[in-house]
């Protein structure tokens, strides 16, 4: 069964985390796939892969490139999986995917400061849950350092 991470972003905001997080996916040698729930989240999420850090950034793409299934990271909107990625980041509220056992691992960030987000991702987890996938809840401690907490 697919694994499935939930990130309760508190204390760093989507763009600071999801880079480091994609990062950790390159370095397994795991294709990644981003999916955003707007055209206007995309957009942003493409521009801050660029620029997230002053010496250095991740090779991706959008979904809409004729090369896209050769890149290593790949934005969309979409459910489908453009570069045969292992790893699937849902973030604002992107519906898990039908072919959810199709990845090693999917990983929802959601916004624990925002009571929709927090009801969407106990919807999700359920929903998970039920599907038989191994879940783990992740928040950050007041270092700024991931617990698991379940």
């Amino acid at each position: 069964m697919t694994e499935i991470l939930f990130y309760h972003l508190q204390r760093q905001p989507l763009e600071k985390v999801l880079p480091s997080l994609v990062e950790r996916s390159l370095a397994r040698d795991w294709r990644v796939v981003i999916q955003a729930s707007s055209e206007e989240r995309l957009q942003a999420l493409d521009d801050q892969l660029w620029t997230y850090t002053d010496d250095s950034f991740l090779p991706h793409g959008t979904d809409r490139e004729p090369d896209a299934a050769g890149l290593p990271v790949v934005l969309t909107l979409a459910e489908a999986n453009p570069n045969a990625a292992a790893i699937r980041f849902l973030v604002e509220g992107s519906p898990l995917p039908a072919d959810a056992q199709g990845y090693e691992r999917l990983c929802i960030l959601f916004d624990g400061t925002d009571q929709e987000s927090l009801l969407l991702a106990r919807a999700q987890w359920k929903q998970a849950k039920e599907a038989g996938h191994v879940l783990a809840y992740w928040q950050q401690d007041d270092d700024g350092r991931w617990q698991k907490k379940a």
